[in-house]
């Protein structure tokens, strides 16, 4: 466990937290393109940071895809006359393909299509994930709603590896420089942060609310961040060498954002 590396990516995702909220509270009527702007940055790190630590066949092809993918994703969010995920279903879907084919004319990249299909969609449903917060700007109270839920999810990422930098324990693997207590911790923390920010927000809003909300947000983000660190370890384990250090440190808080974005839809949709 190296403490100022730990301390780097809170400071990460503590900076990519903020930015996405502050990002959202520009977001009004006839007014998303700012937004959509900072999303699209976002989306463009995803896709640097997770093709080159997954490192799919046609690397330059799926990292090409994906990005066009998020471009039409944002597009389609601010443009469509009623907000909703089904056209950015239906782009996933669409970019899928397109970055499997893409796969599949070179021969030397072929044989590897297989083993890649599930980093190859990751990659595709990450950016794409990204976009329902543009969606969530559209419905009322989506805006409260993303301010709640990713606030949580950037105090719980920037908690749990800050308290990695000092209290790494219990090790959660061998392989793995998580400690448990980190993962509590920012969760924890994550929700009450969102409860806290409830008792400030308007109706449909309450801290009970606001706090079940943010406990789904936070939790999907600190395990997302986890999930990564294993996956790591596992390629390590298995003999391929190690992916590029930026990309590696980044891909941690890029994917638990990926995954809190749309747990805030979703949250958002089932209380509010």
């Amino acid at each position: 466990m190296r403490r100022q590396l730990a301390v780097t990516i809170a400071g990460f995702a503590a900076l990519l937290g903020v930015g996405l909220v502050l990002g959202a509270q520009t977001s009004g009527p006839g007014h998303r393109l700012p937004f959509a702007f900072i999303i699209f940055g976002v989306q463009l790190l995803f896709v640097l940071a997770w093709t080159m630590a997954m490192r799919p066949p046609a690397l330059l092809v799926v990292a090409g895809i994906s990005a066009a993918v998020a471009a039409l994703a944002d597009i389609a969010a601010v443009q469509t006359d009623i907000a909703g995920l089904a056209p950015l279903g239906y782009l996933a879907a669409g970019g899928f393909l397109a970055a499997v084919l893409g796969q599949l004319v070179r021969r030397v990249d072929r044989v590897r299509v297989t083993d890649s299909l599930g980093a190859t969609l990751l990659i595709v449903v990450g950016v794409v994930a990204f976009g329902t917060l543009i969606v969530l700007s559209r419905i009322p109270a989506g805006t409260q709603a993303i301010t709640v839920c990713l606030s949580a999810s950037g105090v719980a990422l920037t908690v749990a590896r800050l308290t990695d930098a000092v209290l790494p324990w219990p090790r959660l693997a061998p392989q793995v420089p998580r400690g448990a207590a980190g993962v509590v911790a920012g969760a924890m923390v994550g929700t009450l942060t969102s409860a806290l920010l409830g008792s400030y927000l308007v109706a449909p809003f309450t801290p009970t609310r606001a706090a079940v909300i943010g406990l789904v947000a936070a939790v999907t983000a600190v395990l997302s961040d986890l999930a990564v660190g294993y996956a790591e370890a596992g390629r390590l384990m298995a003999g391929e060498p190690p992916t590029m250090w930026v990309a590696r440190h980044m891909q941690g808080p890029l994917g638990g954002f990926a995954l809190a974005a749309p747990a805030a839809y979703a949250m958002c949709m089932l209380f509010l």
